[in-house]
């Protein structure tokens, strides 16, 4: 091979680069989690190829991205789209608190409990 200069040295520097990259970057807790768990998100089922995995992404249970056992009991592998709503759904808590305190309960009142009674007073 030649001894070419790129704009940021020459061809072994950046090759010796890019190879950092990749060990580094497979490592990181996404590629751990893509190599212990089937590329289906946890949430809709929806299944993934390389095609596009990128459209899969690592979410953090417990939403702390600085715990990453490397048995991976903190991540879920969920979609861009099921990964937005559990953000969502912990920015809600977080900024309005539980939903157990305001859920409304079923109403229990029938308006057709005593209409047959009602129906036989008419006659």
């Amino acid at each position: 091979m030649s001894n070419q200069k790129t704009g940021s040295g020459s061809y072994e520097q950046v090759f010796a680069q890019q190879q950092e990259y990749i060990a580094k970057r497979a490592s990181g807790y996404r590629e751990q989690a893509l190599k212990i768990y089937p590329w289906i998100c946890g949430r809709c089922r929806r299944e993934f190829t390389h095609r596009n995995l990128s459209e899969l992404t690592v979410h953090h249970v417990d939403h702390n991205h600085g715990n990453n056992p490397s048995d991976g009991s903190n991540w879920e592998l969920l979609c861009l789209y099921c990964h937005d709503e559990e953000h969502t759904k912990f920015e809600n808590f977080v900024r309005y608190g539980s939903t157990e305190d305001t859920e409304i309960k079923t109403s229990t009142y029938n308006p057709f409990a005593d209409l047959k009674e009602r129906m036989q007073q008419k006659k």
